[in-house]
């Protein structure tokens, strides 16, 4: 198995959720345009830094509950943005997995994230969502 030096974890959408783990350790989370995140990633990988890249993969969902014809939507243009991460990080040459749903922990308040994460910094369930893509994981 390869050793990454960072692992970055994406919660792909309109507002993308991006965080950086060390070791385990969250060093880095936001929410940024998906242009923004691609290009924080290529500049992992134009440094040289070994980088995985954890992306939840609404592609991956096999149920949609009751859900309506917006929300339906909204998970086809996620899709859509899963298929260009995809793309993107196999062009540029990024090892990368895609997790399915039902694997992540996710809508996580953020009093019940900063308990489990020991997190202080200012976050939103985008960010938290990618962050627990790859916390307390190491690789």
């Amino acid at each position: 198995m390869k050793n990454y030096n960072y692992l970055i974890g994406i919660d792909p959408g309109t507002t993308t959720g991006f965080t950086v783990c060390e070791n385990g350790k969250i060093i880095s989370m936001s929410s940024c345009k998906i242009h923004q995140a691609m290009e924080w990633v290529k500049g992992f990988k134009e440094s040289h830094v070994p980088v995985l890249v954890r992306i939840e993969d609404a592609r991956l969902r096999t149920w949609f509950g009751k859900a309506g014809p917006e929300r339906m939507q909204g998970v086809g243009s996620i899709k859509r943005d899963c298929y260009i991460w995809e793309h993107f990080l196999t062009d540029i040459g990024v090892d990368h997995e895609f997790v399915a749903p039902k694997n992540s922990v996710t809508k996580m308040s953020a009093e019940v994230f900063k308990r489990i994460t020991g997190y202080v910094g200012k976050t939103n369930e985008h960010a938290r969502d990618s962050a627990m893509l790859v916390f307390g994981l190491k690789r």
